[in-house]
């Protein structure tokens, strides 16, 4: 069975980009191009839709964790329109990542995520 992993792999590398993005303008335009237009993300602390509220989530990530990055762990997987990957956020003073993930995406027609289902797998004591 052939999967072409790379519309999955290019789909969470835009969905990286949005998360790693820095300054509003930068995280608007990136989640544009990850988010189809009326796209969701939920997770245990949010579920929004839409590019503005999915940006909103993205930048009070970057307030509650200033210095730290998002980033993949291991490899994506996928099937149809759908992408599972793990994730962490990295400390880039120190390397810690004290919270880590589980993402699972479905993607429209033109790879563009319709909607993104987070799991939280580590999280900080007392967040």
């Amino acid at each position: 069975m052939s999967v072409n992993t790379e519309r999955y792999e290019s789909a969470v590398a835009r969905y990286f980009e949005a998360w790693n993005s820095t300054g509003a303008e930068a995280v608007r335009k990136a989640v544009a191009a990850a988010w189809a237009a009326d796209g969701g993300y939920t997770d245990p602390l949010a579920d929004v839709r839409g590019h503005e509220q999915v940006a909103a989530v993205i930048e009070a990530a970057h307030e509650q964790f200033p210095g730290f990055v998002f980033r993949l762990l291991g490899a994506v997987d996928g099937h149809h329109d759908t992408a599972r990957f793990s994730w962490e956020l990295v400390n880039q003073a120190d390397g810690s990542a004290p919270v880590a993930g589980f993402d699972v995406v479905t993607l429209d027609g033109e790879g563009r995520i319709r909607q993104v289902l987070g799991f939280l797998d580590r999280v900080p004591a007392g967040a």
